[in-house]
């Protein structure tokens, strides 16, 4: 088990024409589990592979324990990395593929590697299918192959680029929970990438969020999700999408007014403190809004999406206004409806994106 860090980690292509990543540090701590998440793109991927030795960073270090592997070749850095495409020899029997990295790098006898094959083997559900092809296999027992040739290994950092993304709906939740599983119980340190922001605040101790190569926020996934530091994470994580609306913000006493170019969106809160008339926007997550009798904002029901235990109200609110509530609240289409939130639910953002009057505790998940 070991502690990765990284520090200013840059990584340039095309004679420094395009910047994957750009100035990303992050410690992972021995046994923790992180995930890593962001739009397609935003270097995520590429962070991985400089871990794992596979790219040659243009600046900044990489630690694994308290050996900088920088210079180091993949194959010398005590990681094992489970792809997305599960990256199994067709040619060869489950048994070949999961012993491979221990005949090429180890000095294990044959019996010693069958032993451990067959332990990481029995561990995954697969011990039965030894013997048998990859193209003779279903893609969750690909992918239980590809998780049991990395832990055969019981290397010091597992990491994960995207290795769900094959599978369908109903298997991914399945491997999501035996990868956590399997994660625990060896305790191993674990960076994984993906772009499904469910995935990273399920799955991770903590979780950290990229944009364009920058690094915007690592933090508990709850922490992250109550209090983004920018309107990007905030829109980002969650489901569905934080709303936002652009609103002209003025002092009233000790609090602040909002509204709406259009008059719809009107709300006083003491949640911020501002000197001067500017412009601004509200953040407010679909859940966190209720429908009420009295004493809120109005809005005519544009759609309503049933998904379930929850209906999605979409209200004709200064922008597509998304509303969360129970499937028993299932207003008609025109229907006009009241709805209200708690004043700390209130997200405002400035005009670079950056959050407002954030105390010491919110800023405190920004690395």
């Amino acid at each position: 088990m070991a502690t990765v860090r990284l520090e200013n980690l840059r990584k340039e292509f095309d004679a420094g024409d395009i910047v994957a990543v750009d100035d990303v540090s992050i410690t992972v701590e021995d046994g923790e589990f992180l995930t890593v998440v962001g739009p397609s793109g935003c270097g995520k991927s590429t962070t991985l592979r400089m871990v794992a030795g596979l790219e040659r960073a243009t600046n900044g270090r990489v630690y694994i324990g308290e050996k900088d592997v920088t210079d180091q070749s993949a194959r010398k850095r005590d990681v094992a990395m489970v792809f997305q495409n599960y990256a199994l020899y067709p040619h060869k029997t489950v048994f070949q593929n999961m012993a491979f990295g221990l005949r090429m790098s180890t000095d294990l006898s044959e019996s010693e590697r069958r032993e451990k094959v067959e332990w990481a083997a029995d561990m995954m559900g697969i011990g039965e299918l030894l013997e048998q092809k990859p193209d003779e296999l279903s893609g969750g027992q690909k992918q239980r192959v590809a998780l049991g040739r990395a832990i055969v290994r019981e290397p010091d950092v597992f990491l994960f680029d995207e290795p769900l993304s094959n599978l369908d709906a109903k298997l991914r939740v399945e491997m999501r929970t035996e990868i956590q599983r399997l994660q625990e119980e060896l305790n191993i340190t674990a960076i994984y990438v993906t772009h499904d922001q469910e995935e990273a605040m399920t799955m991770g101790d903590r979780m950290a969020i990229l944009k364009d190569g920058v690094l915007q926020q690592i933090g508990a996934p709850k922490e992250v999700y109550r209090h983004p530091v920018n309107e990007f994470v905030g829109g980002f994580v969650g489901s569905p999408s934080m709303n936002f609306i652009d609103v002209l913000a003025r002092p009233a006493g000790d609090a602040v007014a909002l509204e709406s170019e259009d008059g719809s969106f009107r709300y006083q809160t003491d949640s911020a403190t501002i000197d001067t008339e500017t412009q601004l926007t509200a953040g407010i997550r679909p859940e966190d809004v209720h429908v009420v009798d009295t004493d809120g904002i109005d809005a005519t029901v544009d759609v309503v999406e049933p998904v379930g235990s929850d209906n999605y109200i979409h209200l004709d609110l200064a922008t597509d206004f998304i509303v969360r509530v129970d499937s028993h609240v299932e207003p008609a289409i025109g229907d006009r409806i009241t709805v209200d939130f708690d004043d700390r639910d209130l997200h405002l953002f400035d005009p670079d994106g950056e959050v407002v009057n954030a105390d010491e505790q919110r800023l405190s998940a920004l690395a």
